[in-house]
């Protein structure tokens, strides 16, 4: 037997909660395309982004440390993984749209440039006068404007639904959702919630794995926060040294933790609002995807620890600070001569400012283009 769209589309109306945004109403595509034979909007949006060039490309994008540091280390792609897996447990477990969280997840850091938030950071300064910098804001002009993979159309064609989820928080103050003539107001869908909660979810959790697996941080830095507190009380561990083992227990019981407090919570904001359609969810004053007031203060307090010993470590600020260096260092040379970008990056400048092309020339690479670019800009034994 093979199952139709409109057969996927039949069951998710049988099954999915009154809330979940189906696939059968999406609002369209800025690009009018006939609908898919055996996939739904939704499905197919999530196979766009994951056969994109700014996809694949995370695998060499940093997460904390440097693609050079190691081979256990997170990367963008590994990191994105893990937050469409997360979001896939929340989405099914609440009967919201699984393939729409996914979708969401897996475009949510394409538009990150290499060397993480320090390359961001480092575009945004040079950048200042032209409208900054945003992974965020870039991850949307990646899927609408920079993908190259139709005759027909720039980007992915993605459906409003997918976009309106990327764009996530950045909504305000931005130009970039003018394309889908919305006024921007209320909240937004469940599926969006759910992505936007588990990216910080994830890269909460796993970016303490890092840091324990790099011994930047150990157990007893942490005995002062009650999220460590509570797993040792679950794990029943009273040790002073992890083994990888026991490492990889605390962060599935830290994820585990998490993922339940998110479901109990929102399942009761649920149930007190009793909302019935997508339009009660966007109605809502506050997002409903949320955590209890005792654990978000402890993911607040450890996400505190993990900026003050692990993200401004001397470790990873050296490595931030040699970021800022060569990104720096390649915009200024490229700005001065436009000439030595790649023919088609070259081309860009008929239509659009200099300094954003090559800031998205810049942002497209990954940590080891980068490098590599860098070398061909400034050593005199490398070839151009």
């Amino acid at each position: 037997m093979i199952f139709n769209r409109e057969q996927l589309e039949a069951r998710e109306r049988a099954t999915l909660a009154p809330y979940a945004l189906l696939s059968r109403d999406h609002g369209g595509r800025i690009y009018e395309q006939a609908e898919s034979a055996y996939r739904t909007a939704f499905q197919r949006d999530r196979d766009r982004i994951l056969h994109s060039a700014a996809f694949r490309r995370l695998e060499y994008k940093t997460q904390v440390f440097t693609n050079d540091e190691g081979d256990y280390y997170r990367t963008r792609l590994t990191h994105t993984l893990e937050v469409a897996q997360i979001g896939r447990t929340l989405a099914r477990a609440l009967g919201a749209n699984e393939d729409l969280v996914e979708a969401i997840c897996l475009a949510h850091d394409l538009g990150h440039p290499p060397f993480g938030h320090s390359g961001e950071d480092t575009l945004n300064t040079l950048l200042a006068d032209h409208g900054g910098f945003n992974h965020n804001a870039q991850s949307f002009r990646v899927v609408t404007e920079l993908e190259r993979r139709y005759p027909a159309f720039p980007g992915l064609n993605l459906t409003r639904e997918t976009l309106r989820g990327i764009a996530g928080h950045e909504t305000k103050g931005g130009d970039h959702l003018h394309l889908l003539d919305d006024d921007n107001g209320g909240q937004g869908s469940l599926e969006a919630q759910i992505a936007n909660l588990t990216d910080e979810l994830a890269y909460t959790a796993h970016d303490l794995d890092d840091g324990l697996n790099s011994e930047i941080i150990a157990p007893p830095h942490l005995a002062d926060l009650a999220i460590w507190r509570l797993l040792c009380e679950r794990l029943n561990w009273h040790g002073s040294a992890l083994d990888e083992i026991m490492r990889h227990e605390f962060i599935r019981e830290l994820v585990g933790v998490f993922v339940d407090d998110v479901l109990t919570q929102t399942s009761a904001a649920l149930a007190a609002v009793d909302p019935q359609s997508v339009a009660a969810i966007k109605a809502q004053d506050r997002a409903l995807v949320v955590y209890s007031a005792e654990i978000d203060g402890m993911r607040r307090a450890l996400r505190e620890f993990l900026y003050t010993n692990m993200y401004y470590s001397p470790r990873v600020v050296r490595m931030k600070q040699r970021a800022e260096y060569f990104i720096a260092a390649m915009f200024t040379a490229l700005m001065d001569e436009p000439r030595q970008l790649p023919l088609t990056w070259q081309r860009e400048l008929e239509t659009r400012d200099q300094p954003r092309v090559i800031a998205d020339y810049i942002a497209s690479m990954t940590d080891r283009s980068a490098l590599l670019e860098y070398r061909r800009l400034f050593d005199p034994m490398m070839r151009p």
